[in-house]
């Protein structure tokens, strides 16, 4: 693929964040009220459509903007986002509500989906190599205009209730990184196209597992991969005192 100008990379990275946000998709006039990209509303148009053109941005049926696709999404996640830095009290915080629940692998995993779902406002889950799913947070997808779809989100719920079908789509995950972000086709499943999920390896005594995020495509991503690392570190930090 041909490498993109600075100036195109600025209008994805401008996109992603204001689509992240809003949800809804972006037209020129906004970019560049909201955004000093330096270049006229004109120029943006038509670079837009050649991000269109190289499978950046596409375009909704009801509407002149444009939103992402999941190749504009990995490419911001990858090089051009910013990850949050959590705040100690947030750290803290998050590590008293699991901390009293230290005791038991299937109480701690709940617990700690539960904590991931209300701090991202999506679904946390969690998975174990002996089969059991923890899940938490369904009520937020009803917040989510991506999810009054019912057929997107009769998927999503009956998903993250299947071991089986969750292990499926880690499956088919290629990339070698610690944390594994799925978006789009990845998931081999059409109705899940909105979707993303951000998961991580992790391990607690001897249990093996998956502990994750679901939610639309326009995940918190700054936010909710330091927290799923923050996460992932106290399962380790829990489990070491278990021997």
């Amino acid at each position: 693929m041909k490498p993109l100008s600075p100036r195109q990379i600025s209008i994805i990275k401008a996109i992603v964040e204001e689509y992240t946000t809003t949800g809804e998709a972006v037209g020129s006039d906004t970019l560049d009220k909201k955004y000093n990209l330096g270049i006229s509303p004109a120029t943006i148009r038509n670079e837009m459509v050649r991000l269109e053109d190289l499978g950046y941005l596409k375009q909704p049926h009801t509407s002149a903007g444009r939103v992402p696709t999941p190749v504009a999404l990995k490419l911001y996640i990858s090089e051009l986002m910013k990850e949050d830095t959590l705040p100690v009290t947030e750290e803290v915080s998050v590590k008293e509500r699991i901390w009293d629940h230290r005791q038991k692998i299937d109480t701690l995993l709940r617990e700690a989906t539960h904590v991931l779902s209300e701090k991202t406002n999506n679904i946390g889950f969690a998975t174990t190599s002996d089969g059991a799913v923890y899940s938490a947070g369904y009520a937020n997808l009803l917040t989510l205009p991506e999810f009054f779809d019912i057929d997107v989100t009769r998927q999503v719920l009956s998903i993250i209730e299947s071991h089986a079908a969750l292990e499926a789509i880690f499956g088919r995950v290629l990339d070698t990184q610690p944390l594994h972000i799925i978006l789009g086709d990845e998931f081999g499943n059409e109705f899940l196209y909105p979707c993303a999920m951000a998961y991580l390896d992790f391990r607690a005594g001897n249990i093996n597992g998956h502990l994750g995020v679901i939610g639309p495509a326009r995940l918190n991503y700054p936010y909710v991969m330091p927290m799923l690392r923050h996460m992932s570190n106290l399962l380790d930090e829990i489990s070491a005192s278990w021997s």
